[in-house]
């Protein structure tokens, strides 16, 4: 077995091989998927002197650990956690060398839910459509990593970031979404409407790699039955029977026949990636001006 490799001692509750996903396959049924929080992953890969593009791991709330089989520079970043070497504590944001068959051991989140894992060289699975990234709800791409699994990683390239650390945002405590309305804005009663755009709701336990879910005020409809089939893209609001919203994330389903109220700016989606299940949502739509806050 190749030594441009790094075994798998404890996978997490799901972590994944993720890049900046596959677009433009939508027509096939594929979705784009890639990392939840790309600037997170991007700025993991510059540490370790990585293209963009390269390919980290994505792991969710409990991190995880892996040994691997030749000296590497790793760094963590995306939501903060602690971060140890064989045992012994190691930066988060910044570099850090991993001497070959010592245990990088990821731990579990302090805020937000997705930490970014680089290794100098990336990750090389085999791509699938032009992307290494696992995609949840198609089945494309390397499965979600478990124990003893080995993932191959390239030969280290450009020399990594020289920093102590580098700045990140923080997991929101609020999220806020800005959203353009419709296509499907006229199947919703304008009550329902001003509902969502002024009413609070959570970010619910159910959210996934596909969407984020919520809890919160149902809106209402005012048109009965159910579309035909539609192209569904990133970042659309589609409103099931219950009412209440999900924002679609980098797995979510190319076509889909519930309506979609509004669409969420793609640059706020990174935000959304980290919130926890039960941190404030707001949907604000674009042209409106954010209510004043109240000290």
């Amino acid at each position: 077995m190749t030594d441009h490799a790094l075994a798998v001692v404890r996978p997490g509750a799901l972590t994944t091989v993720q890049d900046l996903g596959r677009p433009g396959h939508a027509h096939l049924g594929v979705p784009r998927s890639g990392a939840l929080d790309p600037p997170a992953a991007r700025l993991a890969n510059r540490l370790v002197g990585n293209p963009p593009e390269a390919a980290v791991l994505e792991t969710t709330l409990d991190g995880c650990a892996v040994r691997p089989r030749r000296t590497v520079t790793a760094a963590v970043g995306g939501a903060p956690c602690p971060v140890t070497v064989d045992g012994r504590p190691a930066p988060w944001g910044a570099p850090v060398r991993v001497p070959a068959g010592a245990l990088l051991d990821v731990g579990t989140a302090v805020s937000g839910v997705r930490c970014y894992v680089a290794f100098d060289g990336g990750v090389t699975v085999d791509p699938v459509l032009g992307s290494r990234s696992t995609d949840l709800l198609s089945g494309l791409g390397p499965p979600p990593l478990a124990p003893g699994a080995v993932l191959p990683l390239g030969r280290p390239g450009a020399v990594h970031a020289r920093v102590d650390l580098v700045p990140q945002p923080a997991p929101p405590r609020e999220l806020v979404l800005r959203v353009t309305l419709g296509p499907r804005a006229d199947w919703f009663t304008a009550a329902a409407l001003d509902t969502f755009t002024t009413r609070a709701y959570t970010v619910s336990s159910a959210s996934n790699r596909i969407g984020l879910r919520t809890e919160g005020p149902a809106l209402e409809r005012a048109c009965e039955g159910e579309l035909p089939s539609e192209g569904m893209v990133l970042g659309a609001v589609q409103v099931p029977p219950d009412g209440r919203p999900v924002v679609f994330l980098a797995d979510h389903p190319t076509t889909g026949g519930y309506p979609v109220v509004a669409v969420v700016r793609e640059s706020d989606l990174a935000a959304a990636a980290q919130a926890r299940p039960g941190t404030p949502v707001r949907f604000v739509a674009a042209g409106r001006r954010l209510p004043r806050r109240v000290a």
